[in-house]
């Protein structure tokens, strides 16, 4: 929203014209890069956003499990704390996701964690 209260117009880009000056045309490719990549109330490209706290846990507990051995309680406890981060985004990815790219990578990560704590 902007000073008045309302909702600012979406940004669009002018659609690329022919070369015969007809009239304007977009591309299959462009048009599919748009659906998949803009975001649908600001109208930018959004392929990753920061600052994001659940990738940031998961990324710290990737790092600490570096510097701890295996098989210890504090290694396991930083892989499921790793494990529910890094779910708690993908499943935020799939409801909020603000385009269809980050939908598909949310639902993606989040299969990935299922199978791998369901099928050991």
């Amino acid at each position: 929203m902007d000073a008045s209260g309302s909702e600012p117009e979406r940004q669009r880009r002018p659609p690329v014209s022919s070369t015969d000056g007809a009239a304007p045309a977009t591309s299959a490719v462009e048009s599919a890069f748009d659906w998949c990549f803009r975001d649908r109330r600001t109208g930018h490209i959004v392929i990753a956003q920061f600052p994001n706290v659940a990738l940031g846990v998961f990324v710290v507990t990737v790092v600490v499990r570096w510097f701890l051995a295996e098989r210890t309680t504090a290694f396991t406890v930083a892989a499921w704390v790793g494990a529910a981060a890094l779910g708690w985004w993908a499943v935020d990815e799939v409801v909020r996701g603000v385009n269809p790219w980050r939908r598909c990578l949310g639902a993606a990560v989040l299969v990935y964690e299922l199978g791998t704590i369901l099928l050991p």
